[in-house]
Order: structure tokens, then C-alpha cells, then sequence
């Protein structure tokens, strides 16, 4: 069993969960446009692309060539972009999903569920929420622990209190 986050590093905790709140919505988004973008690519034959001939934002249709789907539009491919957006994304996704993992000294496969949330839509979404709750309980219910430890410590009704010895007459 790995051991349990130091209290020194709570605040380092808080940090992490908030990135990696943030980075795993982006991800996600980012990933249902990825999905968006395939199947509107493999499926309609189709790409999107900003300026160009086409005007502001248009697609252009994809042909299949000798080395695969072949695109027909120029001007800037949204459609790539969102793909390199993606996978740019998901590396700092996946620092954000490590930072959070080895702060809370949680088993591997736990980190490999984490990372999955960039490679499974919808997953990225789920996970946030269920992580928050759990790193957020888990901090709660240990600072109230050690709080609760500290005032017995100090509590007046924990230590000896010193009474004065009288001799007492034995009648």
C-alpha cells in the first residue's frame, strides 16, 4: 500500500488538482472535436479550413490519392490543427494527471485511468469530477483528523494536573 501524502505537501496538492482540473477539461474538449473532425473527415470526406478560397471558415472536400486522404483546400487546415492542438494538449494533460498521481501516492494503475482520459471521450469529464471529490474528502478528512489530534494533544484534559499531597488524619 503506497504511503499516505505528507501534510507538508497539501498545499502542493491543491495546486495539482486545480491544473489538472482545468487540463482535463481542455482535454476533453479538445478530444470531442478530435472525434468531431474524424468523422466529419472519414465519414463525410470533408476537411475545415479558415481563409483561403473558400472564404472564412469552409470545407473542402478530401479525395483519396496515392498516399491516402489527399486534402483539396488551402488556406489554414482547421481540421490539423485541431488534431496537433490535441496532442500537444494531452502531453501537458498527462504532466498534470502525474503531478496529481505522484502527490497523492496512488498506484500506477490508477495513473493509467487518469491518462486514458485523454485517449477515451467523455472519460476526461468523469474522471475530473470523481478526482476532486476524492483528493478534496481525502484533505478534509485528514487536516480534521490531525486537527483533532493537535487539540488533544494540547487539551488542558489530556496532561496531569498536578494536586497537592496532604497528610490527611487516618480518623
Amino acid at each position: 500500500m503506497p504511503a499516505a501524502p505528507k501534510l507538508a505537501s497539501f498545499p502542493a496538492i491543491r495546486g495539482a488538482l486545480r491544473f489538472y482540473q482545468i487540463c482535463s477539461i481542455i482535454t476533453g474538449t479538445m478530444l470531442l472535436l478530435l472525434c468531431a473532425e474524424m468523422i466529419v473527415k472519414y465519414v463525410f470526406g470533408y476537411e475545415l479550413f479558415f481563409g483561403g478560397s473558400g472564404g472564412f471558415l469552409w470545407f473542402a472536400p478530401v479525395i483519396e490519392g496515392p498516399n491516402g486522404h489527399e486534402s483539396t483546400g488551402n488556406g489554414l487546415n482547421l481540421s490539423l490543427g485541431i488534431l496537433v492542438a490535441h496532442g500537444w494538449f494531452y502531453v501537458v494533460y498527462l504532466f498534470s494527471c502525474f503531478r496529481v498521481w505522484s502527490l497523492m501516492r496512488w498506484h500506477f494503475s490508477r495513473f493509467l485511468l487518469l491518462a486514458a482520459g485523454g485517449i477515451v471521450p467523455f472519460l476526461s469529464f468523469f474522471l475530473e469530477a470523481r478526482v476532486a471529490r476524492d483528493v478534496k474528502r481525502y484533505l478534509a478528512e485528514r487536516e480534521a483528523a490531525e486537527a483533532t489530534h493537535d487539540l488533544a494533544k494540547h487539551s488542558t484534559l489530556t496532561q496531569t494536573i498536578p494536586t497537592e499531597q496532604r497528610e490527611r488524619p487516618l480518623i
